[in-house]
């Protein structure tokens, strides 16, 4: 956050900047293309970096610019809108939700300052979070924080793929780091085998939804598990499972560690059938029977499909889910 660059007049564009609303209101690129256009285009139309780079006389001229300033408070005067207004489906009689609402991804494209998709299923998530937020439902999101994201392909001389991997800046995303109410940087931790994986958060601000990116690259988990979370859709199947275990079971505890109770939750794809074994955990601890837990768990879950083809699922050995569950089924 660079709120101390910006000159009183216009210091809400930092706000604006780290929420992704701008990203699909035409208004909003506008107001940041017109701030430096030739430094949008180099940004590839991100905000943050737009803001990062821009210079301070730059700034103090368009708090000067009437034209701008106008501009400006139109931008501002609908997003305050569109952030607070009730007019929306749920005030009508029968619409009202009760509780939140989770969806759970392995990833979501919201806009290319934030690389953390590959294709299809992460753009159907990603507007499916917009539509949230313009209808003002009760909805966070719960993914990965991929640094690396997907990788970028290239074709040698000889014909072949080669994968190419962008780090992403962290500072020029618009993303923030959330704390636990201690300070630290684990809200909630996964055991992997005899490792007790610690996770932290980064949220995502799209419009009125927010959305919570999952993270092992903590100073806390040794250096294998580090780069769990570094890249979208790894070949290897062990790895990958790891990955799905802290997306499901992972994701769930760190809502409740936010203090969020969602009722009606969202799996996106197989990838995230963890979650609902652990709500049944969670059941089964209160004193629930098996039987009983799944069927509040059945009737509170939402499943859909982007892919619905072999290829585009994931199957897993026993000889793996055994030596990943075998403690954890104990407490089914």
């Amino acid at each position: 956050m660079i709120p101390e660059k910006l000159p009183g007049s216009i210091n809400r564009l930092d706000e604006l900047a780290h929420n992704l609303w701008w990203s699909w209101h035409e208004e909003a690129r506008r107001l940041f293309r017109s701030l430096d256009y030739p430094l949008w285009n180099r940004s590839v139309h991100n905000p943050v970096k737009v803001l990062r780079e821009v210079s301070k006389e730059t700034l103090l001229t368009a708090a000067s610019d009437p034209a701008f300033l106008t501009q400006y408070d139109t931008v501002l005067k609908a997003f305050d809108a569109d952030m607070s207004a009730p007019n929306n489906w749920l005030t009508l009689p029968g619409g009202e939700v009760h509780g939140s609402l989770a969806y759970f991804s392995m990833e979501f494209a919201f806009h290319n300052s934030l690389p953390i998709y590959a294709g299809g299923l992460g753009i159907l998530a990603g507007d499916i979070c917009k539509e949230a937020s313009d209808m003002a439902l009760p909805m966070v999101g719960v993914g990965f924080m991929y640094p690396q994201g997907y990788f970028h392909q290239h074709i040698s001389a000889e014909g072949w793929q080669e994968e190419i991997y962008s780090q992403l800046d962290f500072d020029e995303a618009p993303i923030s780091r959330v704390l636990s109410p201690s300070g630290s940087n684990i809200i909630a931790e996964v055991q992997l085998g005899d490792v007790t994986l610690g996770i932290g958060v980064w949220q995502v601000r799209v419009g009125r939804t927010n959305i919570y990116l999952m993270d092992t690259n903590l100073e806390k988990n040794p250096e294998q598990y580090r780069h769990l979370t570094a890249r979208l859709y790894v070949a290897d199947r062990e790895q990958r499972l790891k990955q799905e275990i802290i997306l499901g079971i992972g994701g769930v505890r760190v809502l409740r560690a936010l203090d969020t109770s969602p009722t009606v939750w969202h799996a996106n794809e197989g990838h995230t059938a963890f979650m609902m074994l652990e709500r049944i955990r969670e059941k089964v601890e209160e004193g629930a029977n098996f039987g009983d837990a799944l069927e509040s768990v059945q009737a509170t879950t939402v499943f859909t499909t982007h892919t619905p083809v072999m290829a585009g699922h994931d199957i897993f050995t026993a000889q793996l889910i055994e030596k990943y569950f075998s403690d954890y089924l104990k407490s089914l």
